[in-house]
């Protein structure tokens, strides 16, 4: 067993994950009705999604307990790179929907949904999410709640100056990592069944009925990915950012592509940014706010539904508008995680300020539900691997300032 397991690590994840999504997507063209393959991908989101809530808790914890608070501004920076990040990809939808407009079919029957009514509703279910039950919070994955009441436990703990309790939280917190890591190096096989299924369901069809507006949404989000985000960390670094951007994208963007959860990627994040070199006190709060409002994703399909909806009923959005909706959008996109089904339930709010009115925006969201196998999956890997890269970014500015020589 031992000599099975060396030679199962002995390849890297990203090769093994590769392999075993070819390995799906050809048993979902030929084998579709084997779907207990299927059930590996549900096992391996499941369990990520189960560990995730606990080792961001006990890890924060853990950090903050001992901490020495010497990175106060490199946590600052972090803030400020994953909010202005997300603006940036939000003016980016902007022109990109403006220079490439698109109008799609509407749907005749409109889905039972609850959509907030505007910003301020956005603003109040985050506030309220944020002091939730702890352990309704662990058991519903609510990360601002998990981070509020981690970070209150972490200071109150190290408060008290109890080195027995600060010891057993490390420990704990130590353990839990050790499990992550056995999951994630399951991920082969957990990618292999999420593609079987996804292949196996849905075909190609999708790209037919809505190929246009797809490839708007996902040309918009590749040239965040690949050039706005690299703009900013080479601006950031004097370097050039594209090693850390590619290995940000290759080992976590695949992943979140294939879980589609920011939630179940944060143990993978994690992982990565260990193996960067990052200080464990800042990333372990970094990465679970980053999945709250690093949402660069969720900006871009927010704007650009929007638009697509004007264009659909003739609505001329002038530019001043465009940018006062990206604006809208930054926002609205940061409180995606505190409202039942994320960026797309945001789109009738952004909607509302170009006068479109709440059937039809309805009517948008339930084609974002129709393409959301392909725009959630884009959308959350550009998301996931911008909270690791901003997070080095942060990190790397000081090591440049203090001279070291950068990983790049």
């Amino acid at each position: 067993m031992k000599k099975i397991i060396e030679i199962w690590n002995k390849p890297s994840l990203v090769l093994k994950i590769v392999i075993g999504l070819v390995i799906g997507v050809l048993l979902g063209i030929f084998v579709p009705q084997a779907t207990v393959i299927s059930g590996l991908g549900t096992l391996f989101v499941g369990a990520l999604k189960s560990v995730a809530p606990i080792l961001v808790f006990f890890l924060v914890m853990s950090s903050l307990a001992n901490a020495s608070f010497t990175d106060k501004k490199k946590f600052g920076t972090v803030i400020f790179l994953y909010l202005f990040s997300t603006l940036l990809a939000a003016v980016c939808a902007v022109f990109a929907a403006k220079i490439f407009p698109v109008t799609i079919q509407l749907t005749e029957s409109v889905e039972e949904l609850s959509a907030p009514s505007g910003i301020g509703e956005v603003m109040r279910n985050l506030l309220l999410n944020i002091v939730s039950n702890p352990v309704a919070a662990l058991a519903n994955g609510n990360y601002l709640a998990i981070l509020f009441w981690a970070i209150c436990l972490g200071l109150g703990l190290k408060s008290i100056d109890s080195e027995h309790g600060k010891a057993g939280m490390k420990a704990i917190s130590e353990a839990i990592t050790k499990i992550v890591r056995g999951i994630i190096s399951l991920a082969p096989f957990g990618i292999m069944g999420i593609v079987f299924g996804t292949v196996s369901t849905n075909g190609l069809s999708i790209f037919t009925s809505y190929g246009k507006l797809i490839l708007l949404l996902v040309g918009t989000m590749l040239f965040t990915a690949l050039v706005v985000n690299p703009l900013m960390v080479g601006i950031c670094l004097k370097k050039n950012p594209y090693p850390l951007v590619f290995k940000c994208l290759r080992e976590s963007g695949i992943t979140a592509f294939f879980t589609r959860s920011s939630a179940a990627n944060i143990p993978v994040n994690m992982d990565l940014c260990e193996r960067l070199g990052l200080n464990r006190e800042l990333y372990s709060v970094s990465l679970p706010l980053g999945a709250t409002i690093n949402m660069d994703g969720a900006a871009s399909v927010i704007t650009i539904m929007s638009l697509t909806a004007a264009n659909t009923l003739g609505i001329h959005v002038d530019i001043p508008t465009a940018i006062l909706l990206s604006f809208i959008s930054t926002l609205g996109a940061c409180g995606a995680s505190g409202v039942a089904g994320g960026s797309l339930l945001l789109i009738p709010m952004a909607c509302s300020l170009l006068g479109i009115p709440q059937d039809v925006s309805m009517q948008v969201v339930s084609v974002g539900f129709i393409i959301g196998v392909i725009q959630d999956s884009v959308e959350t890997a550009l998301n996931s691997s911008g909270d690791v890269l901003f997070a080095a970014t942060a990190e790397y500015m000081q090591w440049r300032k203090e001279g070291k020589e950068l990983p790049l």
